[in-house]
């Protein structure tokens, strides 16, 4: 069970890492006739942090109610 789990988290990580480019048309189309590519970056990482949250939130969700569902399967309250 540990080792299973390991993997997945693993594999989390391993896909968490490689560098991405979130804008949409219209914000690549602007920002790519602006001399200073600083704003782009800018943009990109605002772009990866708002779509982070939501996942961390449920993420974080799901790992308490394992929790609860472990201490109540070995009967510890």
């Amino acid at each position: 069970m540990k080792v299973r789990l390991t993997k997945i988290l693993l594999l989390i990580l391993l896909a968490l890492s490689f560098s991405t480019q979130s804008q949409c048309a219209m914000c690549r189309a602007v920002l790519e006739s602006e001399e200073g590519k600083g704003t782009a970056k800018g943009i990109n990482d605002g772009i990866l942090y708002l779509m982070a949250i939501p996942y961390l939130v449920v993420g974080g969700i799901g790992f308490y109610l394992f929790k609860i569902y472990q201490r109540k399967k070995e009967g510890i309250n």
